[in-house]
């Protein structure tokens, strides 16, 4: 009896797989959600910020959790980060109530690539410091 209830208060740590699935999930549901934001009538687009700030945000965040996801691949992250904000904003030319603007795209990669870069450059930076302590043993 004493094991049923032991085993009710047992917590699931995370592990990597977990974290890898999360960030997995995240990344493509962070691109469905642009490319709502991109694509929608504007009367649907929620506003939460100035428009430069969310765009760049958005594909901050995007290349953030999509090179968290695919940790080996950060070129081919950079590539369908770049692409989807030139794509996206080409197919706004395409909508009644919208209109792509190469300012918007400069925004949107480059938050993109910040956002890429600040996981990037803290996997170089802990690697270095991991290896700095192992070497003094």
């Amino acid at each position: 009896m004493f094991a049923l209830f032991g085993s009710l208060h047992r917590t699931r740590t995370l592990d990597q797989k977990d974290m890898v699935k999360f960030f997995l999930a995240s990344g493509w549901l962070a691109l469905a959600l642009v490319a709502f934001v991109t694509l929608a009538p504007i009367r649907d687009r929620p506003m939460i910020a100035p428009p430069q700030f969310e765009r760049f945000a958005g594909f901050f965040i995007l290349g953030l959790v999509l090179v968290l996801a695919y940790s080996n691949r950060t070129i081919l992250i950079t590539l369908i980060v770049v692409g989807s904000a030139v794509i996206l904003e080409a197919l706004q030319l395409l909508t009644a109530d919208r209109h792509g603007d190469l300012m918007d795209v400069l925004v949107k990669v480059a938050g993109g690539v910040c956002g890429i870069s600040v996981v990037t450059l803290a996997r170089v930076g802990i690697t270095q410091a991991m290896t700095k302590i192992v070497s003094r043993g």
